[in-house]
């Protein structure tokens, strides 16, 4: 096996690992890699998936126009064996970047994208950070047998992300002199997330206060010191949860035991453990980190971001005033229902006068402008049947049934709701539907197609071949 060859499978075992974690941290995600061997070589693209297209304008500028990028004064005998010196993230619209420098791979800069759900781009920085770190320790090494480790390490490295970023950030905050150790404490977090009591998920927040700040807890309930509970003890902990669920109270731990309850402000560089059913929320203060739910972590929000309706809305002759405040109330409907875990459709009538629809029709339509409009109808929501929502802001009706000729993209597997709502607004295309399903994913639809539907990426293959210079990519 030639060098060269060598050189791509080292490549290609760090990049497919990256891409596979990266996708069960976060939805489906590709990965692109922009590198130089030696100082003076040409610049090639690894980008299988195409993620960098429609960057090329930029990236022409970056790294052909210009040769600051490059070594400048350091060189690679500068920098010791296993040295690796950082280049932070570039900016790139819609896309996360992180690169390096070393001995062994004169530049490097990893790309994937940036989902609009996540909750931090933190944990992601982390991930390409270590991709950088493995894949120059890889090239350094690249006579050694075991190459193949680097992509497992980065397949599994949701936890350890999680973990780097919240270090880093705390250590901006109160230096490197800490006492929580967070390893443990996502663990338990983790632990009492998937402990029932009585058939119920927990609620509430758990927080993590750094020892030398627990002075500054507004405890209003403080245990005894040799009575307070293990966190490691996740039943004990799960039942405890139930004093402060659904209140402005907290759970207060030093990330050994349970401290007590407490109320209002708590000290920087606390790690908030929001539990919130069968899901929940890891934030540093009031900063969020990720989500959790099935035993891991990761980086969605859990609520639709609705992009889709947003643009659709900005496309129409409506008062922009008006058709932001209608997609705020399609959006808090939307996540009311996802909160809850049922489905419902909402159908948003773009038409000047609304169209007659089969259904529960009002004698005075709601203005969901008034709060308590709002409030009913996300709870009509929950009634079989859609809502019937106007331009105008008002809601017409609700339990409305929608029916319409087959239509092609119809999906068996996707159930009634959202193939009726294909068929709906395939007859009428100044309408737009939301389908939210009681696994949480919400579907827009204009007509007779999904706008939100995931193209499935090519394949990757185990056959690397040569990546080609950017230049060769950019033509």
């Amino acid at each position: 096996m030639t060098a060269t060859s060598r050189q791509n499978r080292c490549l290609f075992h760090v990049f497919d690992g990256l891409r596979e974690g990266l996708t069960h941290f976060s939805q489906p995600s590709r990965v692109a890699l922009v590198y130089t061997i030696e100082p003076d070589d040409p610049v090639h693209i690894y980008d299988p998936q195409y993620l960098l297209r429609g960057h090329e304008p930029m990236l022409k500028k970056l790294y052909l126009d210009t040769r600051a990028w490059r070594w400048a004064d350091l060189t690679p005998e500068d920098m010791r064996r296993f040295e690796v010196r950082n280049e932070p993230n570039l900016h790139l619209t819609g896309l996360i970047s992180y690169g390096g420098r070393s001995r062994s791979l004169a530049y490097q800069m990893w790309f994937t994208e940036h989902h609009p759900d996540m909750c931090s781009t933190g944990p992601t920085e982390r991930w390409l950070e270590h991709a950088v770190w493995l894949l120059s320790q890889d090239m350094a090494n690249i006579d050694v047998p075991c190459l193949g480790t680097s992509e497992y390490v980065l397949r599994e490295y949701a936890t350890h992300a999680v973990r780097d970023h919240i270090v880093d950030s705390r250590s901006a905050v109160i230096g490197w002199d800490t006492q929580i150790r967070v390893y443990p404490t996502l663990d338990s977090v983790l632990g009492i997330s998937e402990t029932f009591e009585e058939g119920s998920w927990p609620r509430g927040e758990l927080v993590f206060v750094e020892p030398g700040a627990v002075h500054r807890v507004d405890f209003i309930a403080r245990f005894p010191y040799l009575e307070q509970p293990n966190v490691k003890d996740y039943k004990h902990v799960r039942k405890l949860l139930l004093s402060v669920e659904d209140s402005g109270r907290k759970l207060v731990s030093d990330g050994k035991t349970i401290l007590g309850i407490a109320v209002g402000a708590i000290p920087k560089a606390s790690i908030v453990a929001d539990f919130r059913g069968g899901h929940g929320f890891v934030c540093l203060d009031d900063m969020l980190v990720c989500s959790f739910f099935d035993g891991r972590f990761h980086s969605s929000t859990r609520k639709a971001k609705l992009v889709q309706v947003e643009e659709t809305l900005l496309e129409t002759d409506m008062d922009p005033d008006d058709g932001n405040a209608l997609f705020k109330i399609l959006a808090s409907i939307v996540h009311y229902a996802q909160e809850r875990r049922f489905g419902c459709t909402l159908v948003v009538d773009l038409n000047k006068t609304p169209i007659e629809t089969a259904g529960q029709h009002l004698e005075k339509p709601l203005d969901l402008r008034q709060d308590y409009m709002l409030e009913l109808a996300k709870s009509l929501s929950r009634v079989d049947g859609a809502l019937h929502i106007g331009r105008d802001l008002h809601l017409h009706g609700f339990a409305c049934l929608l029916d319409g000729q087959a239509v092609p993209g119809e999906n068996r597997a996707r159930g009634a709701r959202f193939n009726s709502a294909l068929r709906f607004t395939a007859q009428h295309p100044d309408l737009l539907t939301i389908v939210v399903s009681a696994d949480r994913p919400a579907s827009v639809i204009q007509g007779g197609m999904e706008l939100t539907a995931q193209c499935d990426w090519k394949p990757l293959y185990g056959y690397v071949p040569s990546p080609p210079t950017l230049a060769d990519y950019i033509k």
